[in-house]
This record gives C-alpha cells, sequence and structure tokens, in this order.
C-alpha cells in the first residue's frame, strides 16, 4: 500500500486519560479510535495487526482439525435462564428487550449457545471428540473500562469448545488446547507462563491463565523464579504439577516458598474444563456404551484486541512502537527521501512492486513531506524494517535497511538486498 493512499492519522498529542505506554501510542500511531468509554474503532493499521493475529490463530487451529464458526453475537435469554446464569453474571452482561418484549443480551461468552447447537446436532459418543470456535465480539459493560483495549467493554474474542465422552477424555483435550496456546503465542513472539487460576463464573475444577510479564499489567500473579526463561519447547507435561497463581488462590493455598516471587502480568488466554456443568443444565445426553451420558465439556478463549496492547508495553521505545515482525501491521516500509528526484520516484516505485510480487507487507512513503516527518512517523509505528533510499542512492547507489528495534542500519546494494534481505523479512 502507498501511504498516500493509506488511512493513517497519526497524532503529536493524545488525550489524558491514556495513562499506560499501549494507550497513548496506539491512539498517537494510528490504530484506534475511542467511540464512547470502552468501545473503540480499529482504524486500518491497527485492523491490520488484528487480522495478523487473527491469521496465525485460524492456521494454528487448523492443523489440530478444530472447526471453525460464527454464533451471534445477541443471545436469548431463555437459555442463560436455563444455565441459571442470567442473574448470577451480575451487571457486567448487557440485557436488551426488543419491539416484542422478548428478553436477549450481547454475548459476553458462548458456553450457554454451544451446548444448545451440541444437544441439536450430537447424538452419539462416534461423534466425539468434537471441536468448535469462532473468532467473534463480546461485550461485558465494564465497571471502569481502562487501559484503551486492554480493559474495553466491546473487545475481540476467540473462544474454542470441546465435547468429550468422559473426563479422561476431556483432560486429554485440555492438554491439546494447553500445548496450542502455548504454540500460538510463540508464533507471536510473545514469552507466556501457563497460570493455574480459579474458574470464576464459567465453573468447573481445572483452569489456566496465560500471562505475559509486563512491569504495567494490571494482573498479579505468583511464578517460580526457575520457570522466567522463555517457555519456547515446554508444553502442558512441564506445567501439570506446576501451581502458579492468581494472587487470590496464592493467599488462599498458604503457599510459602522462597523462589516464588510476585509478578505484574497481562492475561491473554483463559482455558476452561467444567465437565457436564452446561450439559447436565441443559439435559444434553448422547448414547454411549454404558447408556446415555452427558458429555464433558470445556472452553477456551484468547482476548485477540488484548494482544496487540500487551505487545506494545512490551516492545516499544521513547520513539514509538516496536512490532514484532510475527504481527507487525507491515513487513517493511519504503522511506523515498527525494521526492523530486526523478531516479529515486522510479526506483521506489521497482522496490514496491518487487516487494509485492515477493508477498511482502510493504508500506511505501510516497508522500512530499519533509523528512523529519517521515522518520518520526516511521519510527512511531513500528515497522520491523524502513528501507531508506535517498542521497547516497542519487550518488553511490547505495540503499540503507534500517531495523527498528536495534536501530542499526546496514548500507547495501541493490542486488544485496534482494538477494540476502528480502527472505529475511519475510519470515
Amino acid at each position: 500500500m502507498k501511504l498516500t493512499n493509506f488511512f493513517l492519522p497519526t497524532k503529536k498529542e493524545v488525550p489524558s486519560e491514556a495513562k499506560i505506554v499501549s494507550h497513548r501510542l496506539m491512539l498517537r500511531a494510528g490504530l484506534i479510535r475511542m467511540e464512547t468509554s470502552g468501545i473503540y474503532s480499529w482504524l486500518p493499521l491497527g485492523y491490520k495487526v488484528l487480522e495478523k493475529i487473527r491469521h496465525i490463530i485460524e492456521f494454528q487451529h487448523l492443523q489440530k482439525n478444530i472447526n471453525q464458526m460464527l454464533m451471534p453475537t445477541i443471545q436469548s435469554s431463555d437459555i442463560w435462564i436455563q444455565s441459571r446464569r442470567y442473574d448470577s453474571y451480575g451487571e457486567e452482561m448487557l440485557r436488551i428487550t426488543d419491539r416484542n418484549q422478548k428478553k436477549l443480551l450481547y454475548g459476553p461468552t458462548n458456553e450457554e449457545m454451544i451446548t444448545v447447537l451440541g444437544k441439536d446436532y450430537i447424538q452419539s459418543y462416534k461423534e466425539l471428540p468434537l471441536y468448535l470456535y469462532h473468532i467473534q465480539n463480546k461485550f461485558r459493560d465494564e465497571i471502569r473500562p481502562r487501559f484503551g483495549v486492554m480493559r474495553a467493554r466491546e473487545f475481540l474474542m476467540k473462544d474454542a469448545y470441546s465435547f468429550d465422552i468422559d473426563k479422561k477424555s476431556a483432560e486429554k483435550t485440555y492438554e491439546l488446547f494447553f500445548n496450542l496456546y502455548l504454540n500460538i503465542f510463540n508464533k507471536m513472539g510473545l514469552n507466556i507462563i501457563p497460570v493455574r487460576a480459579l474458574s470464576g463464573e464459567i465453573g468447573g475444577d481445572l483452569s489456566h491463565e496465560f500471562h505475559c510479564l509486563c512491569e504495567t499489567g494490571e494482573s498479579e500473579i505468583v511464578v517460580d523464579t526457575n520457570i522466567l526463561e522463555p517457555q519456547k519447547s515446554e508444553s502442558f507435561s512441564t506445567f501439570s504439577n506446576y501451581y502458579s497463581s492468581t494472587i487470590e488462590y496464592f493467599e488462599k493455598s498458604g503457599i510459602e516458598n522462597s523462589k516464588l516471587k510476585v509478578k505484574k502480568s497481562i492475561e491473554l488466554g483463559h482455558i476452561f474444563l467444567f465437565g457436564d456443568k452446561y450439559s447436565s443444565s441443559f439435559d444434553f445426553k448422547i448414547n454411549s456404551p454404558s447408556g446415555l451420558i452427558f458429555p464433558y465439556m470445556g472452553s477456551y478463549g484468547i482476548g485477540l484486541s488484548r494482544i496487540p496492547a500487551a505487545c506494545i508495553e512490551i516492545n516499544h521505545d521513547e520513539k514509538g512502537i516496536i512490532w514484532p515482525q510475527q504481527i507487525s501491521p507491515f513487513d517493511l516500509i519504503i522511506i523515498n527521501l527525494r521526492v523530486k528526484s526523478e531516479l529515486c520516484v522510479n526506483f521506489c516505485n521497482e522496490m514496491y512492486d518487487v516487494c509485492k510480487n515477493q508477498n511482502i507487507d510493504i508500506l511505501f512513503d510516497d508522500r512530499d513531506e519533509r523528512i523529519g516527518v517521515k522518520f518520526s512517523e516511521a519510527d512511531l509505528i513500528g515497522i520491523p524494517f524502513q528501507l531508506l533510499i535517498g542521497k547516497r542512492f542519487e550518488e553511490d547507489s547505495v540503499i540503507e535497511l534500517k531495523n527498528r528495534k536495534t536501530g542499526d542500519v546496514l548500507e547495501i546494494t541493490e542486488k544485496e538486498f534482494l538477494e540476502n534481505y528480502l527472505k529475511k523479512i519475510r519470515q
């Protein structure tokens, strides 16, 4: 995309209520716009980040034969009354009455709806295990929305649901999703710590949250300092007997261990195994060799719209965002520093076409704008690599490739760029 065609409303100043780095930078870099308290539009740059995250999640789920679908955001209150959560869920649920006086709600989660769906279509244990997921907007009427998209009222979430014949099979499914989540976050360039957690309103006796450590995080977790190295090769078996926990769980358990430390963190995912809590509420039974049984169920959520903010909190400097390559809105930005030079203009257009043909997600700053503005905005939006075309190219046919994270600048020829660096940029 050429920047003259790309909607990028950057700002120098942001509202005073933006208290944390990610909120300030997302507003300044033109990723989001607040419509009302806790509700945001995702502008083109921010939406591209969400789509990169969505693609990773969808691809990884496809590899595990997890079926994608889409359920509606508006749900009938009847199914929540039947599960006995309509009143217990509290004021975070947005309740609606339509023109026919039918009581509806804007779904905060989908356990009830997926259970009813399962009851309608699953008849036999031979159809299990079955895994379904969707990516959908949710609404929870937070009493005090804050920190931008980190704690918003409307948010984008991936939630999966599983159906199994018994507890043993369900635990294997839980392990599958546990390892899947570690892999997904690794693919996004995030180091994640699984945290043993309470199940809360969802229910069940087995639950883990997935946290990234961050000094500005609003959560506090207790972790064993021995596992603070990146968990790229770990799996469920590594953590199955490991009881890191939320502060509340930690205090109640009375654990005392000098290796356990309190750390600030951001929660990005939560998985639950809640057994037959919902299948029994809806009298959802299937045939099995031992007669009619209630399927064992679980749910597995990832907060998509929290991930960009979490990444920014741990990947930024005084100039702006530094995106991990895996979820950056663009792979490379070409910056023409000599817009009046026919030589530079032609070369930039040539490189732009080459990059597109090589499936590089490319942004080309072709604006007739001051060099200082181009540099500052490129650093602000945080694209990992900047290809600078200017005076050195006019004089010596040298182009400059800047690494946004390190600030290192390589002076290379066109041939070196095409043969040695394009592949690395595309990774």
